[in-house]
């Protein structure tokens, strides 16, 4: 791993095609200000100046992608109801192609809608989702999809948040387009779903994800080696990657090797959607040839840019490169 092959890599990530399938969903941002206490209840009154609408969950991992300069297709249900509606505008904006999304009439699509106090402060969030599994048929038509455009795809990421997409059946499909077609295969595995993936390509997990799939409590780096070591032994997947928040990212292959990257320092630290962009530029990566100690430096430059920023947000290149070669230059200061 060196800087130049890292630099390279960011350069030819314009020539890759990921397709994502996943748990879609619409983030909203109410933003305002607080000058009260509310007399019907104790909590704070939000004076509301404007609100957003962003693509969130496996929305906003195909938004990074095309953030990142790659073409991205995503695979998902909406419901028929105007919050997909404007879910799918804005992926359109964002140039992610959405021939794979799916209108499920019985379900709404999923949304999130966060209330901020001086665009610093959360005050509380509220969710309208349906967590069901979806119908069978709407699963077939998931997999057919997938089968139809898995070979010219240069990787398959799996986006899982849990809400009911990312069945069993549609990760083991995805996993042997990918094989069949010889791509890259990657997620972000919820623990409870882990044992649907496995022989994958990579899976990410974050600190808690990761306790709760290895029944390792992390609170050290020999704790996360641990559970890395684990999760790879119960998987069999060829490699792992488990992000610690502030203290960076750790890459297990399955040769054995472990690499530990720590967090790019940020006087902000707001983590709401930095595991979309680490799984993310890590796919980028791994595709463009690097190994996964060198895709793991991408990544964790990719999630130091965006936690810089309040609300779920994307990077650029330009971003990590910068970052890359600043964190070379401590290295090579230190």
């Amino acid at each position: 791993m060196d800087l130049k092959s890292c630099l390279s890599a960011l350069d030819n990530f314009a020539g890759k095609r990921v397709l994502v399938v996943g748990d879609l969903m619409l983030d909203e941002h109410v933003w305002g200000t607080v000058s009260r206490v509310s007399p019907e209840a104790p909590v704070m009154v939000v004076n509301a100046d404007s609100t957003d609408a962003r693509p969130g969950g496996a929305a906003n991992v195909a938004k990074n992608i095309r953030a990142l300069g790659a073409k991205a297709c995503v695979v998902g249900v909406i419901g028929d109801d105007e919050t997909g509606r404007i879910l799918r505008d804005r992926l359109v904006e964002s140039g992610v192609e959405v021939d794979g999304l799916f209108i499920d009439k019985s379900r709404p699509t999923t949304r999130k809608s966060r209330i901020w106090a001086s665009h610093r402060h959360q005050v509380v969030r509220v969710d309208w989702e349906d967590k069901r599994k979806i119908a069978t048929s709407i699963v077939r038509r998931v997999i057919e999809f997938i089968d139809n455009v898995s070979d010219i795809v240069d990787a398959i990421l799996l986006s899982d948040y849990d809400k009911g997409v990312v069945a069993k059946e549609i990760v083991r499909a995805s996993i042997k387009a990918a094989n069949d077609h010889n791509k890259m295969c990657v997620s972000n595995a919820k623990p409870r779903n882990l044992s649907y993936f496995t022989d994958i390509g990579l899976i990410t997990m974050n600190r808690p994800e990761a306790t709760a799939a290895s029944g390792v409590d992390i609170s050290s780096a020999s704790d996360v080696e641990r559970a890395g070591r684990k999760i790879l032994a119960t998987t069999g997947c060829r490699g792992l990657v488990i992000t610690t928040g502030a203290q960076g990212l750790s890459a297990f292959s399955s040769n054995g090797c472990v690499d530990h990257i720590p967090a790019v320092k940020s006087e902000v630290y707001d983590e709401a959607g930095a595991g979309d962009t680490v799984v993310s530029a890590l796919t980028l990566a791994l595709t463009g040839g690097l190994d996964l100690a060198g895709a793991g430096a991408i990544a964790n430059c990719a999630g130091g840019a965006v936690v810089r920023k309040v609300g779920v947000a994307t990077t650029t290149i330009e971003e990590i490169g910068a970052l890359l070669s600043a964190s070379w230059t401590q290295l090579a200061s230190g």
